[in-house]
């Protein structure tokens, strides 16, 4: 059935109702206000689900939507002692589809003989009563209920209400200590207004005003009831996926993540749902009710074929999905507003002239050196915080001083030297026939999203990329580096405001989760993660339709070679794991000739790596060699980020690669050694994003390969691999240029044909590029 949840054994809370008429204000729940966030929702104990009309009913109002049965077969038994609550249509559809059924078999049989087959199914059938549907299907709706629970081993009940049982305060009463009992037992109860005596509804009569609300429809129902059980959240189940800024269908139709009281008047409302009673309004003013009483909502689709499974699992878990009703009203823009606002200005960045993108990143240069004091405060504050929660090597990555400053600063400039010549350059240029010539231009990707842990000093290297390349940017930073990361963004929009374009840069700072950033695949065209393998894995699951650019593991290797050098060998082995143990781009597994055991080379090795308190694993062939050796490796696919390494032994260069190939990432691979052609066949068969001769493994960074800055490395088959720069951000466009030339006249009846002549791209004139 729709929501096969389980309710839990929760102690039974004190009932303590007021004799407060119904015609007021609901109170606010004893535990405490409505929840302001979304992530603030894994907290709900007690859950009321409306499924509505749309969600259970065929499109032809008789009988039960096919499939009804499985599409909500979420079973949560015993579950973080959550209370679920359902409130069901579908009692009219049912009955409707079994009347019609017994007016058929009630037909004389001497009728439908001679009737024809086709005159039968052509047979026109009475109209059918409401109330008389609902008395006919309740009985059918709650069996089918009451049998697929019973799959899960719980127990349902049915409970039929009218508006008389909330006017009047002994049955309130009554109804509020029978739910109670049912959830104290583990027992779900199913609950319906009673629509074979109700009478039928008032046109326009949804709500008798702000503060009242008539149970006339489930949605008021579900409505009041969760404010008279003091549910924590209603989740309300519709055929839309929540809430819009415009009727649904329309072109500017945006949905709402979020909606705030008050916010109702600048909204237009579309039809009301195919079945049942209530619209959108209804729905968007019983949930502002029930928002008034202390209860979170979440109006959400529950006909959606791919997600309905776990549509309710995901709104409880915080997950984007439908419109959440909340009373607090972020200060600053929702990140679909920073997004679109980062898009419109990054468009303007994309046409300024290049040198007017060098000026805001050389201004940027400038700041990070004259205000160094004001972000060396910020990052102290941060560090003070997370000294007691981050690892060394976190803590490390963490901290700023001014050399560091100095350095970013030296790179900016740069990057500001490279942004000459970056967008709308040409990079090929053919006449394709008489008058009609084609150029290939670079354009800027569009909206960037980098998403970064504990590294402020990424902020402005991005920043400066991301402005050179004319791309959009929108930030996401650890909490642990808030300050310093709020300081620097400052700067960045302080540069950006020299020419106008100070939005294109976004700092979110709201509390969105990482995953629901990965679902805005029509606002963010690329997301650059840089942080922990595990975030950058998270990542890559979660944004299903935008590209991540990016490597999930940097487990580089240094293969010693029997012909290396020991002076070179020492030296870069050293660096390669010792200068920074917490980048990707450290040393995490020594190769070594099988020739060079026992021999001075290697304990020499052994000896640097015991001094710098280095601790090593033995692979398994290193281990076999030793009668003591050293911790066995619990897998040769492990990047320690620390003073850690394994150390293997290889027969050859070939077994090195073939060795590298199965357990590295392709990120950074170096070979020691003296014999040229040996290094050579290394380089070429190696398929790493890096390969370095006689050269440490640290070198593999965008600064020192003369990039400026880099937004990350890619150990991806792309275009952009290794330490991504300003040209890994730039794609490319197709400009053509003819006058009135038709595919026709290049047809077997046309007059012209293809000459396709490469042309010199230095005869194309600037004032004709095209840069946006």
């Amino acid at each position: 059935l729709a929501v096969v949840y389980s309710v839990t054994n929760h102690p039974l809370k004190a009932s303590v109702w007021s004799n407060v008429p119904f015609f007021t204000v609901p109170l606010a729940r004893a535990h405490g206000k409505s929840f302001a966030h979304r992530s603030e929702l894994r907290q709900a104990k007690r859950i009321v689900v409306k499924l509505g009309s749309a969600v259970v009913t065929r499109g032809d109002e008789c009988g039960l939507a096919l499939g009804f049965s499985h599409k909500y077969n979420v079973v949560l038994t015993n579950r973080d002692g959550r209370e679920m609550m359902i409130v069901t249509s579908g009692a009219v559809a049912f009955g409707k589809q079994r009347l019609r059924h017994e007016i058929l078999l009630s037909q004389s049989v001497r009728q439908a003989l001679h009737s024809g087959q086709n005159q039968l199914k052509d047979m026109s059938l009475p109209v059918l009563e409401a109330r008389a549907c609902a008395a006919a299907g309740q009985s059918g709706l709650m069996a089918l209920y009451e049998a697929m629970f019973t799959q899960y081993s719980t127990c349902t009940a049915q409970i039929l209400v009218t508006n008389l049982d909330f006017h009047d305060d002994q049955k309130r009463r009554n109804l509020n200590s029978t739910l109670h009992e049912l959830l104290r037992m583990n027992i779900v109860p199913i609950i319906n207004t009673n629509d074979a005596v109700v009478p039928p509804p008032e046109p326009n009569s949804n709500l008798q005003g702000v503060n009242v609300i008539s149970i006339k429809d489930n949605d008021s129902l579900a409505a009041r009831l969760a404010v008279e059980m003091r549910a924590d959240l209603l989740i309300a189940l519709s055929d839309v996926e929540g809430l819009y800024d415009s009727p649904p269908g329309s072109d500017d139709a945006k949905l709402l993540d979020t909606f705030y009281p008050g916010d109702q008047h600048s909204i237009t409302y579309g039809t009301k749902s195919r079945v049942g009673i209530g619209g959108m309004e209804a729905k968007v003013k019983a949930a502002l009710w029930a928002l008034q009483g202390g209860t979170s909502v979440v109006i959400a689709n529950g006909t959606h074929p791919k997600v309905t499974g776990h549509v309710i699992t995901d709104i409880v878990e915080g997950k984007k999905v439908g419109t959440f009703f909340s009373e607090v009203k972020p200060a600053g823009p929702t990140v679909e507003q920073q997004t679109e606002m980062a898009r419109s200005a990054g468009r303007t960045l994309a046409s300024l002239e290049p040198e007017q993108r060098s000026d805001i990143i050389c201004t940027l240069a400038d700041l990070l050196t004259e205000r160094k004091d004001e972000i060396l405060s910020a990052n102290k504050k941060d560090m003070e915080h997370a000294v007691s929660r981050l690892s060394p090597a976190m803590l490390k990555r963490l901290s700023l001083s001014s050399s560091k400053l100095n350095s970013l600063s030296i790179g900016l400039r740069q990057i500001s030297v490279s942004s000459q010549d970056s967008v709308g350059r040409v990079l090929r240029r053919t006449r394709v026939a008489n008058k009609l010539e084609l150029e290939q231009i670079t354009v800027p990707i569009g909206v960037l999203l980098v998403i970064f842990e504990s590294r402020p000093d990424c902020l402005p290297q991005v920043s400066a990329l991301a402005i050179a390349s004319g791309n959009a940017l929108l930030l996401k930073g650890g909490k642990e580096a808030a300050n310093t990361n709020r300081i620097l963004h400052e700067l960045a929009q302080e540069a950006l405001s020299i020419h106008g374009v100070k939005d294109a840069i976004q700092l979110v700072s709201t509390r969105e989760e990482v995953e629901d950033l990965c679902h805005l695949e029509k606002m963010i065209d690329l997301i650059i993660p840089r942080g922990s393998s595990q975030l950058v894995r998270d990542i890559q699951r979660a944004a299903k339709s935008i590209p991540v650019l990016g490597h999930s593991e940097g487990i580089c290797h240094v293969y010693v070679d029997h012909e290396a050098s020991v002076d070179k060998a020492i030296k870069i082995i050293r660096d390669s794991k010792c200068d920074y143990p917490a980048a990707c781009n450290a040393m995490e597994t020594l190769l070594v000739h099988r020739d060079l055991l026992r021999t001075p080379l290697f304990d020499q090795i052994i000896d640097m790596l015991r001094t710098e308190h280095v601790k090593i694993h033995a692979g398994p062939k290193f281990a076999s060699y030793l009668t003591f050796s050293p911790s066995e490796v619990k897998s040769l696919r492990t990047e320690y980020g620390d003073l850690e390494c394994c150390i293997e032994v290889v027969d050859s260069m070939l077994e090195a690669v073939d060795h590298i190939h199965k357990y590295g990432s392709s990120h950074t691979d170096v070979i020691v050694t003296e014999n040229e052609d040996t290094a050579e066949q290394f380089l070429q068969q190696l398929d790493s994003a890096c390969v370095f001769w006689n050269a440490s493994s640290r070198f593999a960074d965008g600064y020192r390969f003369g990039l400026g800055a880099e937004v990350g490395i890619s150990t991806a088959r792309i275009h952009a691999r290794g330490p991504v720069g300003l040209e890994g951000l730039l794609t490319t466009k197709w400009v053509l240029r003819g006058e009135g030339h038709t595919a026709a006249d290049f047809s077997e009846q046309g007059s012209m044909t293809y000459l396709h002549e490469n042309l010199p791209v230095a005869q194309v004139l600037p004032e004709r590029r095209t840069t946006s």
